[in-house]
């Protein structure tokens, strides 16, 4: 216990010294260094609060526990007891949240993402698929109070999506979102089958952290430019000029194009986006992929050909293989009601880091 009190304590006076200097004028006029610290005095702030409570909780059962063994008043050691049994619990409870709320989070968890759907196995039906995995995306979005833009869109023949690539900004987007990468399996009767037979499908969902200028370099002379003509709705305007912009990073190989903007400027700084993002991510898979190995992971593989979930609709239910998860509402599911997986799978992965902690 002496241990958690200290740390808490030592997080209590970088909570104190960040407060003092985002007040330092020359720290207000860093652009970079002072949303960083804000950040972090807000973060810090949600433990602090917690340890002032935790603290005071040790020291109310110090205080029980000397009446029960120094003072010979029977009613006065008879209200100690009483207190004892009530706060014992309390904290044993309040040492759990706070061992939680110690394990460090992955730094690209702040981030802004981009999210990519594409239809896989399934011809027809995955693409219709993967526009229902858009729309229950979309509606948890909006649930959230975040904000998305779409950046690529390739319809289906008949409905739904080939491809379709958001930005979503908000508060902790990559850190919510980043469980759902992987192969999402659909089980239902298309529409298109005459038969009334169940058939399996599948989409594939890719969640990456967005990049900042700062998180990856890119050499502008490692990129190839091309620009043709934007094609899908949009009128006169996208038939007649090559406002769509197609990006290549040479060393990488890495490829990505958007014509969703409505000039060839903001498309470009749309691609750009995408290919730092795209960059970036390979890094960060990388990374997971380590940690994977280090703790044997079941949460957050690094590997976007594994099958995560399966939506069976002639059941009504969700699977989540990787925590055998299974849910029976999958209609408030696939209207953006997720929150129930995403807060289990983040239970899983901070589980795990516990362990991992105290295994160190």
């Amino acid at each position: 216990m002496q241990d958690l009190l200290e740390k808490l304590a030592a997080i209590a006076d970088r909570h104190n010294e960040v407060g003092k200097m985002i007040t330092d004028p020359d720290v207000i006029s860093d652009m970079k260094r002072y949303p960083t610290l804000m950040k972090e005095y807000k973060d810090l702030g949600i433990i602090v609060e917690r340890y002032l409570v935790y603290k005071k909780l040790t020291e109310d059962i110090a205080g029980a526990k000397e009446i029960l063994y120094s003072n010979e008043d029977p009613e006065l050691k008879a209200m100690a007891q009483e207190e004892y049994d009530v706060l014992v619990p309390e904290k044993e409870k309040m040492d759990e949240e706070i061992k939680f709320l110690l394990i460090p989070k992955d730094p690209e968890d702040t981030k802004n993402c981009i999210l990519e759907i594409r239809g896989g196995t399934g011809g027809d039906e995955a693409a219709i698929f993967a526009g229902d995995l858009f729309r229950m995306y979309q509606r948890y979005i909006q649930n959230k109070g975040w904000k998305f833009e779409v950046l690529t869109v390739s319809e289906g023949t008949a409905g739904g999506y080939k491809e379709v690539s958001i930005e979503i900004s908000g508060e902790e987007v990559y850190g919510t979102l980043k469980f759902e990468s992987g192969v999402h399996r659909v089980q239902r009767v298309p529409e298109t089958e005459a038969q009334g037979r169940v058939h399996t499908s599948a989409a594939t969902v890719a969640v990456m952290p967005e990049a900042e200028e700062f998180d990856v370099i890119i050499n502008p002379a490692d990129i190839q430019r091309d620009t043709y003509r934007s094609s899908g709705a949009g009128g006169q305007h996208v038939n007649k000029t090559e406002s769509a912009v197609r990006l290549t990073h040479i060393p990488t190989g890495v490829v990505v194009a958007c014509q969703e903007g409505r000039s060839q400027h903001e498309n470009a700084e749309k691609a750009m986006t995408m290919l730092r993002s795209r960059i970036f991510e390979a890094e960060v898979l990388k990374r997971q992929e380590e940690r994977a190995k280090m703790r044997k992971s079941l949460v957050s593989t690094g590997d976007r050909s594994a099958k995560i979930r399966t939506y069976n609709f002639p059941q009504g239910r969700c699977t989540d293989h990787r925590i055998g998860l299974t849910l029976y509402n999958l209609d408030a599911i696939m209207n953006g009601e997720i929150d129930e997986i995403i807060e289990a799978l983040k239970l899983a992965e901070n589980t795990e880091k516990l362990q991992e902690g105290l295994n160190q």
